[in-house]
């Protein structure tokens, strides 16, 4: 079995990456990185995918990308999310003002609404308010 995360360069996806990696080490598992897109690919992605890799083995956790090309993040996520060795997909959502929160991003929704299996919503940190 293993946990799923899909990865956007952003702060909520970074949050993803290690709540996925507590995840995987919590279930002895392994760690799938799904993205980002090869037309996303940036310096700071291949960082972060770097860091993440280096943080899961450093848990026992094993973790491996899966890159995709062009194609939408919510399909990539669903898709994964009935593939018979995966037991939870992890994505990052954003914070909402009031009248946002009437509407999750239209990707988390598709991917909560259509998985397969378990789907974890993490919010990255807030720091202080200026």
């Amino acid at each position: 079995m293993s946990v799923a995360v899909g990865y956007a360069s952003s702060k909520e996806g970074r949050a993803a990456l290690h709540a996925a990696i507590n995840e995987a080490a919590l279930r002895a598992t392994t760690l799938q990185i799904l993205g980002p897109a090869v037309a996303e690919e940036s310096t700071a992605s291949d960082l972060d995918i770097k860091e993440a890799i280096q943080a899961a083995a450093s848990l026992g956790v094993r973790a491996t990308l899966r890159r995709h090309e062009g194609l939408d993040p919510a399909d990539i996520m669903i898709d994964a999310s009935y593939e018979e060795d995966v037991e939870l997909i992890v994505i990052g959502v954003r914070r909402r003002s009031p009248v946002g929160k009437l509407f999750l991003g239209s990707t988390a929704q598709r991917v909560i609404l259509e998985a397969g299996c378990p789907v974890t919503a993490v919010k990255a940190d807030v720091g202080p308010v200026a």
